[in-house]
This record gives structure tokens, sequence and C-alpha cells, in this order.
């Protein structure tokens, strides 16, 4: 069954919703705008619509018949800190502020997939849309979760859509098990012992020392890391010193870290951690680590995966759907939905990304002609998994 001809009939509707949404472009926690426009659309189609949850989530509800089952549909609302480059119509109208990784689609696709439910009501349980703030880098998906949205909204599982450049118009991919990596950061502070450079013997150097540490750092993947699995240890900066002849008496390194299982997590935090431990025995001075926990990896469950591919080639076509597609290294906070309900996340086709323009560029902008392909999926989604 390919795309639905009657989502092909609203498709110059969703435009201008995307287009609008792209032009108001809200940050993580602020979109109140685009909640407004949200739940007035639901309202207007004959939902069920709650607020509140994550301060500016927004969950809209479809109900038919009296079976228990349930699904959660869940799209991202907010937009990046970055000036946009494009000069189109709907570019940003607010300087700083700019819809540069298709959150404006992915919330226009569920807007479609809710009101084509809402005139068919082809299935037999509950539909839950479920509007998210503040993913990038805000956490609103965990927000969510720890305010109870599955207490209130129960789901037998909950699915999502990212857009991805770099994959055609048309075509879904996905895969089960680790789809994203989990995002973590560091600061490591040696406190060594300044002195002049001329003399050297009479300070501990710690610029020597970070040096050590950033060698020994990337080893970790190499050494200690299953050579089959995934997992990234940058050091983004170093600070430290100021003149050409004065040894510093402490230096600041940072990074980040991307691991796609919780053991390989749990693996690199502690090797860090024994790294500089070891440097500051070695060199006779304290190293502080503070290592932060961002998102975790999103893991999808494998029936769920194999089911939202079955769906894809319904749309798609099976020749257009990758079902094992290779992780990326980015992160995504639906990986807390994934944690609390099973589910998956697949990636929607965005086209070529032409010259470098993915996701996070000044110049990208979602492309509207995916949109027929993601708001079928999530309807296909719904009525098969709430089939009467």
């Amino acid at each position: 069954m390919p795309v639905i001809g009657r989502v092909l009939e609203m498709q110059e509707e969703l435009s201008r919703i995307r287009r609008d949404i792209h032009a108001h472009p809200e940050l993580c926690f602020e979109e109140q705008r685009t909640s407004d426009v949200v739940a007035a659309k639901l309202a207007e189609w004959g939902l069920e619509v709650h607020r509140g949850l994550a301060r500016t989530g927004v969950v809209g509800t479809l109900r038919k018949g009296n079976s228990p089952r349930a699904i959660g549909l869940r799209a991202d609302m907010d937009a990046l800190p970055m000036q946009e480059a494009n000069d189109f119509a709907h570019r940003s109208t607010h300087e700083g502020r700019m819809h540069a990784c298709g959150h404006d689609g992915h919330t226009t696709m569920l807007l479609g997939a809710a009101r084509y439910l809402a005139e068919t009501r082809n299935f037999e349980g509950a539909v839950h849309f479920i509007f998210q703030p503040a993913e990038e880098g805000g956490g609103g998906g965990r927000v969510m979760v720890e305010e109870g949205l599955f207490d209130k909204f129960p789901c037998d599982a909950v699915f999502a859509i990212h857009n991805k450049p770099g994959i055609g118009i048309g075509q879904i991919a996905t895969r089960p098990g680790p789809l994203l990596a989990a995002a973590d950061r560091y600061d490591i502070r040696i406190n060594a012992r300044g002195a002049h450079a001329a003399y050297p013997h009479l300070g501990v150097d710690p610029i020597v020392i970070a040096s050590q540490i950033v060698l020994a750092l990337q080893g970790i993947v190499s050494r200690n890391v299953d050579p089959v699995d995934s997992a990234v240890v940058t050091v983004g900066f170093i600070k430290g010193g100021s003149a050409y002849n004065v040894i510093p008496p402490e230096v600041h390194l940072g990074g980040t870290v991307r691991t796609t299982t919780p053991a390989n997590r749990d693996l690199v935090e502690r090797r860090i951690r024994d790294i500089c431990a070891g440097a500051a025995t070695m060199h006779g001075i304290e190293i502080a680590v503070d290592y932060r926990r961002g998102y975790p990896p999103t893991v999808n469950h494998a029936d769920e995966a194999a089911f939202a591919a079955e769906v894809a080639a319904e749309i798609c076509g099976e020749a257009n759907v990758q079902r094992n597609i290779r992780p990326a290294m980015g992160a995504e906070d639906f990986s807390y939905m994934l944690n609390a309900r099973p589910g998956a996340m697949v990636w929607l086709g965005n086209g070529p990304g032409e010259g470098g323009c993915i996701l996070h560029n000044p110049r990208y902008d979602f492309n509207d002609m995916a949109i027929p392909f993601g708001v079928s999926f999530f309807v296909r989604l719904a009525e098969r998994f709430l089939e009467a």
C-alpha cells in the first residue's frame, strides 16, 4: 500500500504549517507558540488535548472502541541556537534561532497523521500523539517520562521518525538494537605546579601531562573497546598557559564520548578515570575528572524495529527500506522513551544533502517532499498496531 492519497491532498496545507513553524523557531522549553499551534490544530480536528508535561509538551489522544491497546507516536518541536543562512521566504524570523534539524518537519508530519486518523479512525484502541519539547540538549523526553508520560498515557509501544539527509526521498531506514549513541561530556582539570619555562625541573608541567592523557585517551577505543562495536572519545579543547616563558600551574581539557551500548559507556568512563588517576599518581599531583552522562543510546527493540520496517515497506516499497542501517554516533533523547517502553525510531529520507547541507547546517531546510511519506508511515503504524 503506497503513500495515502488523502495525505497527498493535505500536502499543500501541511507544507504551509511546516514553513510557518520554520519561520518561528523556539528553543528548549520555550516552544510556547509552537505548542499553541499544535494544540489548536489537534483541538480543531477533534482530539483530546493535554498540555503541561515538560512545560511546553503537548499530547493529543484519539480513542475508538474498548480495546485497551495503545500506541505512542512522537515528534520533537524545538529549534537550535544558530543563525540561519537561507534567504527563502520562510527563513527564521528570529536572529540566532533556526530549525536546522528538521523538528518543524517532524511536528508537521505528526500533525498530518493526527488529522488523517481523526477523519478515518480505522483502528481500535488509543493513539497518543506526543509532541515533545527540548530535544536539542534539554532532555525534554526524559522530563516527559519523569513527569508521568506513560502513566497518564499508557502505550504498548512508542515510535518516532527523524529525517535523514543523505537518504533519498521515499526511503526509510532503521535497525534493531543501537541506532544512535549515548552522548556524554567530560572535563579534566590538571592541578600541577607552575614554574619558569627555563627551569622546568622546579615545577610539574601540566601541559606535558595533558599530552600524555590525550594520547592515552585515544587508546581506549583502539585497545579496550571490542573492535566490532562503535565508540568515540574526542578531546574537544585544551586550555592552559598564557606566556612563552611560563609553565602554567594548571590545564583544563574536555571533550565528548559516544558509545552505543551501556557496557561500553561504563567501560569508557571507567578508563578515563583510571588514566587520570594513574597520571596523578605518576606525577604526584591532583587531577579532577568531571564526567557527565547525557542522553543514553537510542536502542530500538527488535520486534518493534521489524514491525516498523514492514510498515515502511508498505509505504515505500521493499527496495526502499534499509532494515539494518549502520548506527550513527549522534544522540537523541527519544532514547528515554525507548528505555521506558518498547518501540523504535526510523530515519526518513530527506534527500541528498547537497554540498554538505546536512543536519545542524545553517543552510539546511526540511524537504517538504518527505512529508507524505512520514505522515503515511505514522498512519499505517497506528492502523496496523491497532487493527480491529
